[in-house]
């Protein structure tokens, strides 16, 4: 199950409900992702106690090919977004039985 933004909002609307609207919630949410993408844009690391860390990190340049005319392409260096979830996570989500 994928659950989107707006499962989020609605959720937390639901609990918070009748102190906060939906279009509150529904702001407060976006201005926290907007304020976590703006920290790692400047190259920050954002912790979240009992959830994780996230952070950018450094892809070196390398060779690769274009599997089509097997021409060798150049991939410049760039930075990616890396999430390290926390132990209480970790713990939480426990063991999956097959």
């Amino acid at each position: 199950m994928t659950i989107k933004k707006a499962d989020l909002v609605e959720t937390i609307a639901r609990q918070m409900a009748p102190a906060v609207t939906k279009r509150d919630v529904a702001r407060i949410v976006q201005l926290f992702i907007d304020e976590l993408c703006r920290a790692l844009q400047e190259g920050n690391r954002v912790e979240i106690r009992g959830f994780g860390v996230l952070a950018t990190k450094v892809r070196k340049p390398k060779l690769a090919r274009n599997p089509k005319t097997k021409a060798p392409v150049p991939v410049p260096p760039r930075r990616v977004p890396v999430f390290k979830a926390s132990r209480l996570l970790k713990a939480s989500l426990g063991q999956v039985q097959q």
